[in-house]
């Protein structure tokens, strides 16, 4: 078996999960100090986000020095001390990637500035058009043109994303080259994994073109390359090292491309993340919408990946939540009427699916959507620039501030709240971000004295090494036209594994297929009392439950 296909992976947020030295700022010794609370919980890889030297414009997306450690999270002593104490525990980092783009402030982009030829071939710059326009019509993913003025040379570079971070050129092997440093440097500091950041987005042709119509993302999305420059990343750097656990971080991509990307025989990656059941609540493909989510569309989409990579070899990353997207419970659930079963029936969906399951800070404990009620209170660029636009179409403040309280990022970057003290013992100090107003009841040492959503978490972990059916088994989805449930079979070496998921609040009768009568079925784990698998049952609200069928 592949050495991922039965591990946790838990993400945090640096800047947001613990800060040791009291300027408001998480850091690497936080993140030292509460190894034990995450050896607990049972997991086995921490991927953190950026730590790399960064002027901070996209929360270090925008990296000045892939080999520095910004001051902002520490020193490279402390980052030593976190890799050992962690595996000492039993625990292995995943460092994030960034080789689309650097800052404006990296030195290649600077010496290009200066003049110098080498360096110019670094990124990917063009002279306008005849008639003086841009040299294409894309669009940056943050707003406005996809293109900037390079000094005052007349021509413009490329950034897909925000001003302050210049696409590479990947077409130049000069640039790869430089970029597999980078990886082998960390590789050598004992970093055991890496997720590549934006990475189905690096393989633009030699010759840029307009798009037309909705053709923009297919000019520089999944192009062919891009799979001959993953392999080549892999020959050079991780492929050669045992057990190195990867994953890409894939927008818009299709079934067919991430079977490409994580079938192991093609070395490229071990897995990739895909947003599109993220999606379902976008009312008319638009995030800043205020519109409930769509759930036969949520599992189509559900299934639809699954059963292409469980047909094909591909593989799967699990999650609900990172720190781009809102909270999953306060967005697919009830948390306040009902914060145990929403969270926990959530996390068993995607627990029990094929695939490598991630876990995002907090929502162990059952974490919330903040509900600021100021707009002064987010701080996130993409919020304040979702409610200007929204206000320019007409709409009225108490709606813009419904939608964003909903759909900002920063929802999911509130501080981590460690217990009741003041700003949740995240900072003795003024937290970068406020903490949620609902951090005395919702905290870690409140729920490990008297909740039950961290252990159910650690018992789906546990699960998950116990049973080969969950780590290697195969998929296939069943009831798929009912209204309120996501059923599915995973099924390996004659059993089977029955998992139900009501996604309601309400109590609902389901028929349960003949296939699943005649076995002997045992319960294995529910987030209600344990009960005998029958031709008809009626789910609780939020109710999960699992059996085995022999």
């Amino acid at each position: 078996m592949q050495d991922f296909k039965d591990k946790v992976i838990y993400q945090l947020y640096p800047k947001s999960f613990k800060d040791s030295d009291g300027d408001g700022i998480g850091d690497i010794q936080g993140v030292i100090e509460k190894i034990p609370y995450l050896k607990e919980l049972g997991i086995d890889m921490i991927w953190m986000n950026p730590i790399f030297l960064s002027p901070q414009k996209d929360n270090g997306y925008d990296i000045t020095d892939y080999c520095a450690v910004d001051p902002l999270f520490g020193t490279m002593e402390d980052l030593e001390q976190l890799i050992k104490e962690a595996k000492e525990n039993g625990i292995d980092i995943m460092f994030d990637m960034v080789l689309n783009h650097t800052s404006v402030t990296h030195e290649w982009f600077q010496k290009a500035l200066a003049g110098d030829k080498k360096y110019q071939d670094f990124y990917i710059i063009r002279p306008p058009q005849e008639d003086g326009s841009l040299p294409t019509n894309w669009q940056s993913k943050f707003g406005g043109d996809a293109w900037e003025p390079f000094g005052d040379t007349g021509n413009y570079y490329l950034r897909l994303y925000d001003v302050s971070q210049a696409d590479l050129n990947w077409r130049n092997p000069e640039v790869r080259q430089e970029l597999f440093k980078v990886v082998n440097f960390w590789m050598e500091k004992g970093i055991k994994g890496f997720r590549f950041d934006v990475l189905n987005v690096i393989g633009k042709e030699e010759e840029l073109v307009d798009s037309e119509g909705d053709n923009e993302k297919s000019l520089y999305t999944d192009t062919p390359i891009v799979h001959e420059w993953v392999q080549e990343l892999n020959r050079e750097t991780f492929g050669k090292a045992d057990n190195i656990i990867t994953v890409g971080e894939m927008s818009s991509t299709t079934v067919e491309n991430g079977i490409l990307y994580s079938n192991p025989d093609r070395d490229e990656l071990s897995m990739i993340f895909s947003f599109h059941h993220l999606k379902v609540d976008y009312q008319d493909g638009e995030k800043w919408t205020d519109a409930p989510f769509d759930f036969i569309e949520l599992k189509q989409l559900l299934d639809e990946w699954q059963v292409g990579m469980s047909d094909k070899n591909g593989w799967n990353a699990l999650f609900w939540n990172n720190h781009d997207q809102p909270r999953a419970n306060s967005r697919f659930g009830d948390p306040e009427h009902y914060p145990y079963e929403t969270a926990t029936m959530l996390a068993q969906t995607v627990h029990l699916l094929r695939g490598t399951p991630y876990i995002y800070q907090g929502e162990e404990i059952g974490m919330t959507n903040p509900d600021y009620t100021s707009l002064d209170e987010f701080v996130d660029i993409e919020t304040h620039n979702a409610y200007e636009a929204l206000r320019m179409q007409g709409i009225k403040h108490k709606e813009a501030m419904a939608i964003i309280r909903k759909k900002s990022r920063d929802n999911s970057r509130s501080p981590m709240q460690w217990d009741d003290s003041a700003h949740a013992g995240f900072t003795s100090g003024e937290p970068w971000l406020k903490v949620a107003d609902n951090y005395p009841q919702i905290n870690v040492e409140k729920e490990r004295d008297e909740g039950k959503i961290f252990s159910y978490y650690q018992k789906l972990i546990a699960l998950r090494k116990q049973q080969p059916i969950i780590s290697e088994g195969s998929y296939r989805g069943i009831l798929l036209d009912d209204p309120e449930v996501y059923a599915y079979v995973r099924e390996k070496d004659n059993q089977k594994l029955l998992v139900l998921n009501h996604f309601y609040g309400t109590d609902y009768q389901l028929k349960i297929p003949e296939e699943f009568l005649n076995g002997q079925a045992e319960w294995i784990i529910g987030n209600y009392a344990t009960r005998q698998l029958a031709s008809e049952m009626v789910l609780s609200p939020y109710e999960t439950v699992a059996y085995l069928i022999k």
